[in-house]
């Protein structure tokens, strides 16, 4: 028995063993982008690009016929998408298939055998799935997506983001508590994002971060690190800091009448919210932040004894929380809200349908567009009912009666507003103009481009506010409703001016006090991450104020002991005698510029050389040379095949398409190379044209035809003599440029396995 036994063990362990890795092996992934493309894993990019062109044209579907070709066309341009991205191709490499390719193979759910009986979820040995969750999904961002519509939307609600990766383990362990804070904040307004770093690598630099698991706020276009540990309440405080100190104005008995009758100053309706909480709760500062170019907001806790007679002054039941919003008048609210667990669509819509006071002041461009929009639909006319008036104590009944007009014709097609003419006296003056009236003045008028067309017309008989001239408005305003062609003059109208502008220095003031209160938060907290750039911003000053002194006084010291600078360029010809020591054994950091000549251009393009790098033979790292093209032929085309990218990309293509055709003898007159003989890799100068020699050909071309018959032909034979040393010689005017470049190290570098050989001589022909 106990041999059966053991060998009834033995059975099941076979068996077990089988349903873990049976299917696994079975299912072991198919698709090779290496195999799929034909070409080796050391393979560079200019041969991956070569072969998919050449199969994309082969299999695509348009030109191949064949029923596998549309199937194979996916999977070249997978394997293409794979090894063209150096950072996907090192990750194929390192963990082989990766979740985006498992489209193309046979993915496996779970561990299966060939019985359904056996069967071992991935999750039962707690390995980390690699396919993103469904939350993370619908809130990916992308770099083009977050530049044109997170960004602006910033500036109406925070953002709340996290860095993550496709093989950031790390990042399983705060995924329960992002999950939770997203069902809780999202409802809320606060805008959700993902960001993969992987995927998105120019927004990760974009937006600081080069870490993951990382998580950032967003709001008016900053971004602001979070640095605490990972709990719900965390990063809900997070958020909340995010917004600005002064959002939601605490009101009491004392201060809720200065608050409400400030409507005028500021030309926004007041929002009380009512609530019995010490702290105002994060949704209605939201509300706030995303409303702040329209609505005031003031908050009143219940619970204190300080706001009981603001409570029974409006009737507020304490049971349930209340909004009132007031427009002009502050003794009875336009609209009111009350509901116990009032939500974020509830408030968006009560205050969007009362962002404007029942005649408002155009104060600025903005609130004239969104109050008198251009006319789109003949059904959607919107007529602007505007009083030009003044803002001095005589002009306050005529305000006031135009005011009560208002209030008793509230139609949606009708939208009353006022002007000062000091404030507005571009505007006014255009409208005013034609009929030579001084203000108070009445006008109706309709946008009909965003450029400032409109049509109008001024109320016959002036506007002092008296019965007969409401009468006389109200029939005008019904005659225009029948017929739109009341309006009878057309005018275009300046920009408004922002009256508000004078109110910068108090915004700018309040912009320092926020940076000056996180930054006090951050010194009393100790969160060194964030101060460091501040930090590193003062020492980096003092030490370049410091460190220049000391450069300064060493290099006065150091100027009498460095070697004079020579008066010339000495330029060495490389040969087989001269190649090894001035290039394959160059000391390490030294390189050799070396000039591309022939014997035609060699004396044109050496005084040429030597004008341009003059200014360069102070350094002693730098050597200058010249190599012959006519007796070392093949050494130039034996260096641009080992590196294939210093080719330009029309010659590449031009190879693709003809690689069976036979091409004309590459010139390579007048290039520049900056040739690293330790590192092995090189710099490309290529020679460019001003377009001089044209203008010099076509002048002696000129003057051969004014001369005689027998003095053209030797002009147009100087001329073809002078374009061609013109043309040599401004092969090299931006060679100065390219020599700056190279030593700040900014020039592309082309690396090759091993120097070509020198020790062939082309022979005269």
């Amino acid at each position: 028995m106990g041999g059966w036994s053991v060998f009834v063990s033995c059975c099941v362990w076979v068996v077990l063993l089988l349903a873990l890795f049976g299917d696994s092996l079975a299912s072991a992934p198919e698709f090779d982008p290496y195999k799929v493309l034909g070409v080796s894993r050391h393979a560079s990019q200019a041969e991956i690009k070569k072969v998919y062109k050449r199969l994309a044209r082969e299999w695509h579907p348009d030109k191949n016929k064949s029923p596998g070709a549309e199937d194979m066309f996916i999977k070249i341009t997978k394997s293409y998408e794979i090894l063209s991205n150096e950072e996907r191709r090192a990750n194929y490499d390192r963990f082989g298939q990766m979740d985006e390719n498992q489209n193309l193979a046979r993915a496996p759910q779970g561990f299966r055998h060939y019985h359904d009986s056996f069967y071992f979820d991935e999750s039962f040995f707690h390995f980390p799935r690699t396919s993103r969750d469904f939350t993370d999904s619908k809130h990916l961002f992308h770099y083009n997506q977050y530049i044109s519509e997170v960004l602006p939307d910033s500036f109406k609600r925070p953002y709340l983001i996290k860095i993550t990766s496709e093989w950031c383990f790390t990042c399983i362990h705060i995924e329960p508590v992002w999950k939770d804070t997203v069902q809780e904040l999202e409802p809320l307004g606060v805008g959700i994002g993902v960001v993969d770093i992987g995927y998105e690598r120019q927004l990760a630099n974009h937006l600081g971060a080069h870490r993951t698991p990382s998580i950032l706020g967003l709001i008016n276009g900053k971004v602001t690190f979070f640095h605490y540990a990972v709990v719900r309440e965390h990063l809900r405080q997070f958020v909340e800091s995010l917004l600005p100190q002064k959002l939601v104005e605490k009101v009491t008995d004392n201060s809720y009448l200065e608050f409400l009758n400030s409507w005028h100053e500021e030309n926004k309706p007041r929002v009380l919210m009512f609530d019995v909480a010490s702290n105002i709760p994060l949704l209605y500062k939201l509300t706030a932040f995303a409303y702040k170019d329209y609505v005031r907001f003031g908050y009143v806790d219940m619970g204190l004894t300080e706001t009981s007679k603001v409570v029974q002054r409006f009737n507020i039941n304490t049971y349930a929380p209340t909004m009132l919003l007031f427009k002009e008048n502050t003794d009875k609210p336009a609209d009111v809200i009350q509901a116990k667990g009032i939500k974020k669509q509830i408030i968006d819509e009560f205050v969007s349908n009362n962002r404007f006071l029942l005649v408002p002041r155009l104060v600025n461009q903005k609130l004239f567009d969104e109050l008198c929009p251009v006319k789109q639909f003949h059904r959607r006319r919107k007529y602007c009912v505007l009083l030009v008036t003044g803002e001095v104590e005589q002009f306050v009944s005529v305000n006031e009666a135009f005011f009560d007009f208002a209030s008793s014709n509230t139609k949606e097609v009708l939208r009353f507003a006022y002007v000062y003419q000091r404030q507005q006296q571009p505007l006014c003056d255009t409208l005013l103009k034609k009929e030579d009236t001084t203000p108070p003045q009445v006008i109706l008028l309709e946008r009909r481009s965003a450029t400032g067309r409109v049509l109008y017309r001024t109320v016959t008989g002036g506007w002092n506010g008296s019965d007969n001239d409401k009468h006389r408005l109200l029939e005008q305003l019904e005659l225009l409703q029948r017929d739109p062609s009341y309006l009878t003059h057309d005018a275009m109208l300046p920009e408004l001016n922002n009256e508000f502008a004078s109110m910068f220095l108090i915004q700018w003031i309040n912009t320092a006090y926020d940076y000056l209160a996180q930054f006090y938060f951050d010194l009393l907290y100790s969160n060194w991450r964030e101060m460091m750039p501040v930090l590193s911003l003062i020492f980096s000053a003092l030490f370049i104020l410091f460190g220049t002194v000391i450069i300064q006084a060493f290099s006065w010291f150091s100027c009498y002991s460095r070697p004079p600078k020579k008066n010339f360029v000495e330029v060495t010809e490389l040969t087989d005698i001269t190649y090894t020591s001035n290039l394959v054994r160059l000391k390490p950091g030294h390189i050799n510029v070396v000039l591309i000549l022939t014997d035609a251009s060699k004396q044109v393009l050496l005084r040429k050389f030597a004008k341009e790098v003059y200014s360069f033979s102070g350094s002693q790292t730098l050597h200058y040379s010249f190599l012959n093209v006519d007796k070392h032929s093949q050494w130039m085309d034996s260096l641009m095949e080992s590196a294939p990218d210093a080719r330009p990309s029309d010659r590449l293509d031009k190879e693709e398409e003809e690689e069976d055709s036979t091409s004309n003898k590459s010139d390579y007159t007048g290039h520049v190379l900056a040739l690293n003989g330790h590192k092995k890799y090189f710099c490309l100068f290529r020679p460019v044209f001003t377009g001089e020699e044209a203008e010099c050909s076509r002048w002696s071309d000129e003057d051969a035809a004014t001369a005689g018959p027998s003095k053209a032909s030797r002009s147009r034979s100087s001329s073809r003599q002078k374009a061609t040393t013109l043309e040599i010689h401004h092969k090299l005017d931006r060679l100065g440029l390219w020599m700056e470049r190279l030593m700040e190290g900014t020039l592309p570098r082309h690396y090759i396995p091993a120097w070509p050989g020198l020790d062939t001589i082309t022979p005269q022909k």
